[in-house]
């Protein structure tokens, strides 16, 4: 019998993902310096690895049917390991951009892989309720990640941050060698990928749950894009910035209790989702009203908050008739939302606006969660 891993390895294998890109954001002014590109390219990549983390989620997702969760686990956190390395010893933009996607490719193992392992061991309200540990990893980890890359944005610059994202892959290689185990029933059978593609892509309210989560994201990671600009603007430093992120890590925790408090007196998850939509619009809407000020920073956590509410709720129901198929069936799903979260910061970085950005797409996630 397979063994159920550890629900805190599991927190930090879905943590990692967020924190390597978050721990990138404040050094992004550096990278335009160094590499003489204007801030909207060293924006852009950005864009591109979520771009190539779409791809990562759908190889490493297939990748755990048929290899089996542990080994397509290995071998994802050595894909990004050896391109955190590549991307440190870049002396061209356009080396920095290939290794930036080799390791996004590498680190969507992390997320596809660990929800996999969660759904083969989990159901219910058991799943449920693991989700919102992930939920909570999730909101927390862009906090470690801006903090800890504003610190060594400011001592070591780009090159201090790069030494740190190939010893979080060193680290997280070595532990799960030893500690995480195989989850992957022995009866499930290779998947039919074309037949399942085909029912997931007539599946509406897949879709719309991709359209949210996507959403979620990319009110979360436009701040990652556009924040330290912004901060510059106002002639504060990348550690500065960095330090934002105690105040997002006080709607992290305020958005855990909600969700704790609430899944406890059996609101379905629905309702929680709506509630989430409700406080991120609002948010988006405060943060565009006071952009030009650091007051700026209380509807961005509102935002953050809500971000925790709503991401373990449609995270941990969106596949449930997908069951049989767990690994396929998140690399699609993953694929779908992961494709429109590369989009949007795209867009994000076009606009060169925050709180304009952020409107927008929490208009989109109204709009969805209606037609939902």
């Amino acid at each position: 019998m397979n063994k159920i891993p550890s629900v805190w390895l599991m927190v930090a294998l879905m943590m990692f993902p967020q924190i390597i890109e978050t721990i990138y954001s404040p050094v992004l002014p550096h990278i335009a310096q160094a590499f003489e590109v204007s801030s909207s390219m060293a924006g852009q990549t950005l864009s591109i690895y979520f771009t190539a983390f779409a791809v990562g989620v759908v190889f490493w997702g297939i990748a755990a049917d048929y290899l089996g969760r542990r080994r397509a686990m290995l071998l994802g956190l050595t894909v990004y390991g050896l391109a955190a390395i590549g991307a440190l010893f870049a002396n061209q933009f356009e080396c920095l951009m290939l290794f930036r996607a080799l390791s996004a490719f590498g680190a969507a193992v992390g997320s596809v892989v660990t929800q996999t392992m969660l759904r083969d061991s989990y159901d219910g309200p058991g799943l449920a309720k693991v989700f919102g540990y992930m939920g909570m990893g999730i909101s927390i980890s862009p906090v470690l990640g801006l903090m800890s890359g504003g610190l060594l944005s400011e001592l070591a610059g780009y090159q201090g941050v790069f030494t740190a994202l190939s010893l979080l892959a060193l680290v997280l290689l070595l532990v799960c060698c030893c500690c995480l185990p195989e989850t992957k029933a022995e009866h499930i059978s290779k998947p039919d990928i074309v037949a399942l593609a085909k029912q997931m892509i007539l599946d509406k309210s897949l879709w719309l749950d991709a359209v949210m989560v996507a959403g979620f994201n990319i009110l979360l990671f436009s701040y990652y894009l556009q924040g330290p600009f912004v901060f510059e603007t106002m002639g504060l430093t990348s550690q500065q910035f960095g330090y934002s992120g105690a105040v997002l890590a006080l709607g992290t925790f305020i958005g855990s209790i909600i969700n704790k408090s609430l899944l406890q007196r059996e609101w379905r998850s629905s309702l929680l989702v709506r509630l989430a939509v409700s406080g991120a619009l609002v948010g988006a809407l405060g943060v565009w009203a006071l952009q030009s000020s650091l007051w700026f920073l209380a509807p961005m956590l509102v935002i953050v908050a809500s971000f925790g509410v709503g991401i373990p709720n449609l995270l941990s129901g969106a596949l449930i008739k997908y069951k049989a198929q767990a690994g396929s069936a998140g690399a699609l799903f993953g694929l779908m939302y992961y494709l429109m979260i590369g989009l949007g910061l795209s867009a994000v970085g076009v606009m060169q606006d925050l709180g304009m950005a952020l409107s927008v797409f929490g208009a989109v996630l109204l709009v969805a969660k209606l037609a939902r």
